[in-house]
């Protein structure tokens, strides 16, 4: 296989990347406030069974109305399980059961440690990965404005007690460190073919649900009780986040890389934290206003923003051909 360059893009390219990457960050911000509500009436895996299921439809209606065909060889589908597993599956199941015991807002701002692990990741295995100073610096300036939001110095005791509240946040530690290994992995098997971000999404959420139905007997049973707000935050965090959003981040992954474009996580806990207020009643603190604020600051200066997009017309990778 052989790395088509393209010219940076300007004008709708460029535009349509940034709005899938700003949406990508919308959807996945609430996340974590549907997954609250979802768990109220359904066990961890229920809620990961309905997530994916509906994200598997959503993705397959598009492959079948855009004639794309499916990917073939069992070694390609090795890979996409495992991308499925490590990118939906475990993580899904991590922070579900964390929601049980965890606010949504600190749900999402754990969430935005994704970007240190793929940094570590991405530098361990792809040599074409290389953080520049300045990138480094908004990174770790980043990741001190998150650690400022969860204060973790601060403990918190819920009904549940300290001990599980601890192992929620771990639990949610554990998802982003999939999420990284992920993202890394997706950019790399991008690199042996040629399938668009549509046919690797629906297959790689495909696959995830098949999984989970495996799983599920054993490890989803529970009662069920449904409700509107249960169904309809089942059926967005599927069809829209785990459907629509996957194939817009699979292109900003391509097309910026795996570390860069991770860093999208590090806007999920200003939706997730305010959603959380305003629908659930949690209260914020002074320190995650300061520290959402040190955050978005840093990934403007690790990124570059404005001014070398304007001065450079670097050409960036958009798609890997045979």
């Amino acid at each position: 296989m052989s790395n088509t360059m393209a010219p940076a893009p300007h004008g709708a390219s460029g535009v349509a990347l940034t709005a899938q990457y700003v949406g990508a960050a919308a959807v996945w911000g609430a996340s974590f406030l549907f997954i609250k509500v979802a768990v109220g009436g359904l066990s961890p895996a229920q809620v990961v069974l309905g997530r994916l299921l509906c994200g598997a439809l959503v993705l397959a209606l598009i492959m079948v109305v855009t004639r794309r065909r499916w990917p073939r060889g069992l070694r390609v589908w090795g890979h996409l399980a495992a991308i499925g597993a490590v990118m939906c599956v475990i993580p899904f199941l991590l922070f579900s059961w964390a929601a049980q015991y965890l606010p949504a807002g600190l749900s999402s701002i754990y969430n935005a440690t994704t970007p240190i692990a793929t940094m570590l990741v991405a530098l361990a295995i792809l040599p074409s990965e290389r953080l520049t100073r300045v990138k480094m610096l908004g990174l770790f300036i980043a990741a001190a404005g998150v650690v400022l939001v969860a204060a973790p110095w601060s403990a918190r005791v819920t009904d549940t007690g300290s001990e599980t509240f601890l192992w929620a946040q771990l639990a949610c530690l554990g998802g982003t460190t999939c999420y990284g290994i992920g993202f890394v992995y997706t950019r790399r098997f991008a690199r042996d073919h040629d399938y668009d971000a549509i046919t690797i999404s629906a297959s790689q959420i495909g696959a995830g649900a098949i999984l989970i139905l495996l799983l599920t007997p054993s490890i989803g049973t529970g009662t069920v009780t449904l409700s509107p707000e249960i169904v309809a935050s089942v059926v967005v965090l599927g069809g829209v986040g785990t459907g629509l959003a996957y194939i817009w981040y699979t292109n900003v992954i391509n097309a910026w890389g795996a570390t860069v474009a991770s860093t999208v996580t590090y806007l999920t806990p200003i939706g997730g934290v305010i959603l959380g207020v305003l629908i659930l009643g949690e209260t914020i603190h002074w320190n995650e206003i300061v520290g959402g604020t040190i955050v978005i600051i840093a990934i403007l200066i690790g990124q570059g923003h404005p001014q070398t997009r304007r001065r450079t017309k670097t050409p960036v990778l958009t798609k890997q051909t045979a």
